[in-house]
């Protein structure tokens, strides 16, 4: 289905045609259909958006195209480059296209890029091998392409490995290999892929400096409507194979026709909206949580050398909070801000440096090892990686019994199947599959395995670590409405870590914000979204998307610059506060304090903060 214009139809020819592409993979289990009949347009200086959920053949489309299918797979039909047949094409015909004219950057730059060769290495050897120009050439070019990607210091940087880079630099560091020869179109699919919010818009603002300024056509493969919104002239959403919905970016969003365009837009969380109506929760409460001062640290040696001088990260520096029963605690930040390390101390998976964490009146740095046990019953986590905490030897009935084996001894054997077998049905899973492995599974299936796991014990509180940030956004909903359900099911109180604040939205009741191992904010979700009032807090919800071209090519963006800092310098904590630095990497700081600035929203000090309510110093970021 197409939405054309008079313009579409008089326009000069494409730069890219895919014309019937058809691919199949042969497989032991039969053939599979991967791509059918494929028929798609890319225009000069034009940004095409291909948005499906995963396994809809959104990869395999270009992969085929570019020649880079797998050894059992085949392709039919035709794909053209100015006019040029390249389906099929030999070797040496595709080597001489890829880089030149067609650049590619995948979804796991660290699967792209050589671990063994410096960056420097590779972008050179790149330049060298398609426009035969000198060294010294190719290494000038080079370190423009990094400044441009806005990698900051890229002389030093061309002399790292890519381990030594994160994840978004790393990203950046394969946008510049991809366009390092000025190639007539970039094919970018899923590049922000686990990605900060923040460091996702950066590589969006990288994507429409690159199309404005080198006239690059672009080819942006999501499976997230909101992603490619402000970007892309033209999308095409493809379902199992096929291309079911194809047009310019206003009618596809605005005026959808195909129901399945239609569900991807609804699925996508708006942080731009309010919230749909969620059950009230007891305000009176009294908290089962409490957490004062924690502090978790880890010794490191900052230049990677054995008898180096070690340092103290301080993953988690003096954060406070409560949670009362049937509540949600949203816990918001970048990677690398300590959310993961708090939410391991919460459980007692990591032993606390300082302060002190009370669970239901009791301090657990004052409990045994046999209480820590029992403890397991009432405090359950749900990680990131579903298929990285389950047993792929185990059956899924075997993984999610487990618990009950280790923390209820006292039931037999039947009456534990009857529990897996209740628990699978509670959570969406066909208790008839207690039998199978989880490869069989998809992940938002392996996901609802490990939230089976979690409540089978029927905790009192669920710690969700990023659970739902790889799931494509209508799976994302879905676990999203099922851990709702379960929660107020339940009365489970709830603690929901995410790098995404339209996702904490859905769901939290109270928001904290984190930067570097400290609270920088934290108040009620909605005095948060309506009136955040840190830099950092502002940035952060600035930097999510939303389904809706206008919005996102109007509004202001106030963009972080560069990378989370190392958390080994302190300076790093005071970003916000640059009047009270001490310009030594080692010194003690100043510790910003957190200010009430309204009835239970509390803020950390920042540079042109405007004056809090008086006798308004906060001990701890409680709301």
């Amino acid at each position: 289905m197409a939405h054309t214009s008079e313009r579409d139809r008089l326009s000069p020819a494409p730069l890219f045609q895919v014309r019937g592409l058809d691919v199949r993979f042969a497989t032991p289990d039969g053939e599979i259909h991967a791509v059918r009949n494929a028929w798609l347009d890319v225009k000069e200086s034009e940004c095409l958006g291909i948005v499906g959920e995963s396994g809809s053949g959104k990869s395999q489309l270009f992969l085929a195209s570019i020649g880079l299918l797998a050894a059992n797979g085949r392709a039919a039909g035709s794909v053209r480059i100015r006019g040029e047949e390249i389906l099929g094409a030999p070797e040496r015909v595709l080597n001489r296209l890829r880089g030149s004219k067609i650049g590619m950057v995948f979804q796991d730059p660290l699967t792209s890029l050589t671990p063994h060769m410096m960056i420097g290495t590779q972008l050179v050897e790149a330049l060298r091998t398609h426009q035969h120009v000198s060294e010294t050439e190719a290494r000038r070019r080079s370190i423009e392409l990094l400044e441009l990607v806005r990698i900051p210091d890229s002389r030093r940087r061309m002399r790292q490995y890519p381990h030594e880079l994160s994840g978004g630099m790393r990203q950046r560091a394969m946008i510049a290999m991809a366009v390092l020869c000025a190639p007539d179109i970039l094919i970018a699919d899923e590049p922000t892929t686990a990605l900060d919010v923040t460091v996702q818009a950066q590589l969006f603002e990288i994507l429409r400096d690159l199309k404005r300024e080198l006239k690059t056509s672009i080819i942006l493969i999501s499976h997230d409507m909101s992603i490619i919104a402000g970007l892309a002239d033209r999308v095409a959403i493809m379902r199992d194979g096929c291309v079911v919905e194809t047009g310019p970016t206003d009618g596809i969003y605005y005026r959808p026709q195909h129901p399945y365009t239609k569900s991807l837009l609804q699925a996508v969380p708006r942080i731009d909206r309010e919230p749909g109506a969620r059950k009230p929760r007891a305000v009176s409460a009294p908290p089962i949580l409490e957490v004062k001062d924690l502090e978790v640290g880890f010794p490191v040696s900052p230049d990677s050398y054995p008898f180096s001088r070690r340092k103290s990260l301080r993953a988690v520096d003096g954060v406070s909070f409560e949670v009362s029963e049937g509540e949600t605690l949203g816990i918001v930040g970048e990677s690398g801000c300590g959310k993961s390390t708090l939410a391991r101390a919460v459980s007692q998976l990591l032993p606390a440096r300082g302060g002190c964490i009370v669970w239901r009146g009791q301090d657990l740095a004052r409990i045994g090892n046999n209480d820590i046990r029992k403890l397991r019953n009432e405090i359950q986590i749900v990680f990131q990686d579903p298929l990285a905490s389950l047993d792929p030897r185990r059956t899924v009935g075997q993984s999610i019994a487990e618990p009950l084996f280790s923390l209820a001894r006292g039931l037999s054997h039947s009456e534990i199947e009857g529990r897996v077998r209740e628990t699978m049905a509670r959570v969406g899973l066909e208790p008839a599959w207690i039998n199978r492995y989880p490869h069989e599974f998809s992940g938002g299936q392996n996901q609802r395995v490990g939230i089976a796991r979690a409540i089978i014990v029927r905790p009192r509180l669920l710690i969700c670590d990023e659970a739902v940030s790889a799931l494509d956004v209508s799976i994302q909903a879905q676990v999203i409405d099922l851990i709702l359900s379960l929660q107020s099911e339940l009365r489970i109180a709830l603690i929901f870590i995410s790098h995404d604040l339209s996702v904490v939205r859905r769901v939290a009741d109270r928001v904290l914000v984190l930067y570097l191992g400290r609270v920088v904010e934290s108040g009620d979700a909605d005095a948060i979204y309506r009136d955040p009032r840190h830099p950092y807090t502002r940035a952060l919800l600035d930097a999510v998307p939303v389904p809706d071209p206008d919005a996102e090519r109007a509004r202001p963006r106030a963009l972080l610059n560069g990378d989370l800092p190392s958390a080994l310098d302190t300076r790093a904590s005071l970003a916000f506060l640059k009047s009270r630095m001490i310009d030594d990497s080692d010194a003690q700081q100043y510790r910003p304090r957190l200010l009430k600035v309204a009835p239970g929203h509390f803020v950390a000090e920042f540079d042109g903060m405007s004056e809090p309510l008086a006798g308004s110093q906060a001990t701890c970021a409680v709301a």
